[in-house]
């Protein structure tokens, strides 16, 4: 049997209790986005329910503890093609054995888990170095990221820290929505038209009139401190890969 969900973490969850609920292993645990159905495959929908994905959570923090939990919801957010088999694979594996497995780096699963878990981190470092902001006639800071995984639930605490007397807003163009903040809290937001979101840079009467002088600014420091004799662009590429260029004040003229 294969399974589908709404593509939500407690869909997941959901579709994991199911599997308990009707004692099946599935072949597939899948997005219902991401399902392509065929003549000799058929797909069950589980519809997300609260209740069951906590029930699951619980199962799995009792046995693990919280770790273990916060481990399964950081790969969610890898969105990879294989991490809804393997939670699935996990939970089963932790419930049955009825220990912790999750620093069990022998099992294949845990091993993997922990490699996305690794990646995801690399790309929130990024993101904390990489986010610039222009701030707006509003007194927004506003700024645009597309990164590799969907991070922007694990990056605001790092901003609410840096920047807790200023207005700003995160929004990641890729997955079409952001966090927003306003002294007080953050709160996840999303806009109803995306095609009308300036992707890399607004438009030079959204912003406050002091911008563009701070951004030729930052873009002056940046040209000044380079010293061409030490140039390697290969060591450059590494720490700053080439495609957050286009998001960043001191790279936007190569765009």
């Amino acid at each position: 049997m294969i399974l589908t969900y709404d593509g939500t973490y407690e869909g997941l969850l959901s579709a994991v209790f199911e599997t308990y609920r009707l004692k099946i292993v599935p072949e597939r645990i899948v997005p219902a986005a991401d399902w392509q159905p065929t003549f000799f495959d058929q797909a069950v929908f589980v519809a997300t329910r609260d209740d069951w994905a906590e029930r699951v959570e619980q199962g799995i923090q009792k046995i693990s503890g919280r770790k273990a939990v916060m481990l399964l919801r950081h790969c969610f957010l890898s969105e990879r093609a294989d991490v809804s088999m393997l939670t699935f694979r996990f939970i089963r594996q932790t419930i049955s054995r009825a220990s912790d497995i999750s620093d069990n780096y022998a099992n294949a699963d845990v091993l993997r888990l922990h490699q996305l878990k690794k990646q995801i981190g690399r790309e929130v470092h990024r993101m904390h170095a990489f986010v610039r902001f222009q701030r707006t006639r509003d007194n927004i800071y506003y700024a645009v990221i597309e990164p590799d995984f969907n991070v922007i639930p694990l990056i605001g605490a790092h901003f609410e820290d840096r920047y807790p007397a200023q207005d700003w807003l995160i929004y990641d163009v890729k997955r079409h929505y952001g966090i927003f903040y306003d002294q007080q809290k953050i709160d996840f937001v999303t806009f109803d038209n995306n095609n009308t979101l300036p992707l890399r840079q607004l438009q030079r009467d959204a912003l406050d009139t002091t911008e563009p002088e701070y951004q030729q600014l930052w873009k002056t420091y940046f040209d000044n401190v380079n010293i061409p004799e030490r140039r390697n662009l290969k060591l450059h590429h590494q720490h700053v890969p080439k495609r957050y260029w286009k998001y960043l004040s001191e790279k936007r003229a190569q765009f």
